[in-house]
């Protein structure tokens, strides 16, 4: 009787051990961090090349114990930052519009909340269509990344995935000097937004007119996102009249459609809603002559 018990006191001591083994270590969820571009207004530009060759993000800990684990193996930094990608990647931001993304982390990470993003870049050169080229000096991306605050945080949960999108402002980073029938060169001043796309929603829908009795694609049309006064971002409709704004907080805007010698549109009431696409598509007129 001693014998059967002592076994069955270390078959159920072997069963504890092996779940205590399997549960070691936190929970994990994974991050997809995309990359797009808000459009550059200037006809002269061709490229506008960016190299990124880290990002990390900052964990502020498990919801409920709220501190960093300590997992091993795990590339971790100060004050909580962990590395992401290490993959180097040259992107010419004017190529992600519409809705085109470059995807940056696809990678599994502690379950928890995360609050900052850094990316570190190099390599940053402007190439007009007439084809010179300007280097620029990056201010400090290259050392000490560029930062890039997630508000509200970012949760990530166990065994689920969660999804930023960064949208590089091109028309605000690279600040041209000179005249606009003149650019002697550029400033860069990179200015990027993080938004969480599972609380975010999108904007799409085509543009077009009517000649004689046929619907075509009006391309070049200028799309602009407000909240009450103040802009929120913008676009330009692709050769087919499409356009597509991300990564816009679930809420109430206005936009307004407008293309030179065609009549300005304005519309109210648009409903973003948190992870789906709202699609609003619009008839411009020819200014009357």
């Amino acid at each position: 009787m001693k014998i059967k018990s002592l076994m069955l006191f270390l078959l159920a001591a072997m069963v504890m051990i092996s779940c205590s083994n399997e549960n070691d270590g936190p929970e994990m969820g994974k991050l997809i961090v995309q990359l797009t571009d808000a459009p550059f207004p200037t006809d002269d530009v061709a490229e506008a090349n960016v190299t990124i060759f880290k990002v990390e993000v900052r964990y502020k800990g498990d919801k409920s114990e709220g501190e960093m684990p300590e997992e091993e193996g795990a590339k971790s930094e100060e004050n909580g930052f962990i590395i992401v990608s290490e993959e180097e990647k040259e992107v010419n931001l004017l190529e992600l519009t519409n809705g085109v993304t470059e995807t940056l982390v696809n990678t599994e990470v502690p379950a928890g909340s995360y609050d900052l993003i850094r990316v570190y870049v190099k390599g940053v050169n402007v190439v007009l269509k007439e084809g010179t080229e300007y280097n620029l000096k990056v201010p400090s991306g290259d050392a000490t990344g560029i930062k890039i605050f997630i508000k509200p945080e970012l949760v990530v949960d166990g065994g689920l995935t969660s999804d930023l999108l960064l949208d590089f402002d091109v028309s605000r980073s690279f600040v041209p000097k000179g005249s606009a029938d003149a650019i002697t060169g550029f400033n860069f001043k990179p200015i990027i937004k993080a938004s969480n796309m599972t609380i975010a929603g999108t904007l799409t829908g085509l543009v077009t007119e009517t000649i004689e009795d046929v619907v075509t694609a009006v391309e070049g049309a200028q799309v602009t996102v407000y909240n009450g006064e103040e802009v929120i971002t913008s676009t330009f409709t692709d050769a087919e009249g499409g356009y597509a704004i991300m990564g816009l907080d679930a809420g109430t805007y206005s936009i307004t459609i407008e293309k030179e010698g065609y009549e300005m549109q304005s519309l109210e009431n648009i409903v973003i809603i948190a992870g789906n696409k709202t699609q609003q598509n619009t008839e411009l007129a020819l200014v009357a002559p």
